[in-house]
Parts: C-alpha cells; structure tokens; sequence
C-alpha cells in the first residue's frame, strides 16, 4: 500500500523557492493594492473588485490626494478608468475609437458620463472630438490612439490651470507630442511603477503649469 508522506506547506514552498511568492499574496503592497486580483482577472481593479485606471499605482495614489469633485474631465480611451473618474468629478467625457469595446461599456455607464464613439479614419473625428470644447477641462487623459495629435488638439479645451495625464510615457514615439507641450510652457512629472494586471513596470506623466489645478 502506497504510504502518503505530507509535508508542511512552508518547507514545500522554500524548497521550490515560492514562499516569497506565497508571502506577498498574503500581505505587503502588492496585496494591500490588489494587483493579485486585477493579475488573476485580467481586470483594472484593487483589491475590493473596484474599477480603477489602467495607469501606474503611483499615479493613482497622486491623484486620490488631489482630484477635487467640482472637476471636468476629458479622456480618450474609455473604461474602468472613466468608472472611477466618475466616482470623483463632477462631469466626464470620454471618447473610444473601438466600437466594439464603446458597445460594452456604454450601458455601465453613470449619468455624469458621456462616451462618444468615433472612428479614426473619418475625417479626424477621433482627434478633433476634444476641439469641440473650449477651456472646459480640468484635466485630459490620454490613453487612448493617435495621442501625439490629440495633445495638440487638447490645449484649446484645457483650463488655463488643468494638465494632462499621458499614459505609457516611456514610449519614444511620444517625443514629439512632449516637446510640443513643454514649447508651450508645461512641465512634467513622472510616475512610474507597476499598475494593475501588467507584470512589468511603466510610467505615467502629468503635463501642468504653474498654478494648476492639483496643486504641484
């Protein structure tokens, strides 16, 4: 009769070098923060099953200490992030070029919500949508396509005090919309870090000027 030798877990996980591992899913940041579940679910999340951007923790950390509720914002690419900025801020835009993913997210929406459709190759509507408006925003997100022109096109819906959140900020192709903006007297901080799901670490900036509105 085979004869069923248990050994303690712990010596299990040390001998197959996984107690580390085993270590962070019961505590430290990466639990507190609830990348385990976003990784597990492939999901912006935390810990709680709450929607939060695709960007870097510290970013998000930043901007739970400054984001006021009277805000505006303007974002491209739409998702859990436009759940959680609506959570915070008065009134949020936001503009999605996959009509598929535009489709399942519209009904989940709050009414402080408007997501728009638009194609990128008709006419520009994608990257023209923001000029619509006219220094409305206090803040513009940029995590969507084409993001170098849609920058460009974000100065004239801005508020003289809002900035502009860029994700994936260490992408090279972004050089020019950067120097576009610090021509026209921004600056930028960096925040970078790991973010939900992703294994890897990126970066996330905000663009602001002097006097702006989270207070840098």
């Amino acid at each position: 009769m085979l004869k069923i030798i248990k050994l303690p877990t712990l010596w299990v996980f040390k001998k197959l070098n996984l107690y580390s591992l085993h270590c962070l899913k019961k505590s430290g940041f990466l639990y507190e923060i609830g990348w385990f579940k976003s990784f597990r679910e492939g999901r912006s999340i935390d810990g709680a099953g709450n929607p939060i951007p695709w960007i870097t923790y510290p970013t998000i950390s930043f901007l739970e200490k400054r984001i006021k509720k009277h805000m505006t914002v303007f974002e491209y690419g739409c998702g859990y992030s436009t759940l959680w900025w609506a959570s915070r801020v008065r009134h949020v835009i936001s503009c999605e070029h996959d009509r598929q993913w535009y489709e399942k997210m519209r009904n989940a929406m709050p009414p402080n919500v408007e997501l728009y459709y638009a194609d990128l190759d008709l006419g520009n509507s994608y990257i023209k949508k923001i000029a619509e408006y006219q220094s409305k925003f206090d803040i513009v997100v940029l995590d969507g396509r084409d993001r170098v022109r849609c920058a460009k096109n974000a100065l004239f819906a801005l508020k003289e005090n809002g900035v502009i959140l860029w994700d994936n900020s260490d992408r090279n192709s972004y050089e020019e919309g950067f120097d576009y903006l610090f021509e026209k007297g921004f600056k930028k901080i960096d925040f970078e870090g790991m973010g939900p799901v992703n294994t890897y670490s990126w970066c996330t900036s905000v663009f602001y000027k002097d006097k702006n509105c989270l207070e840098i």
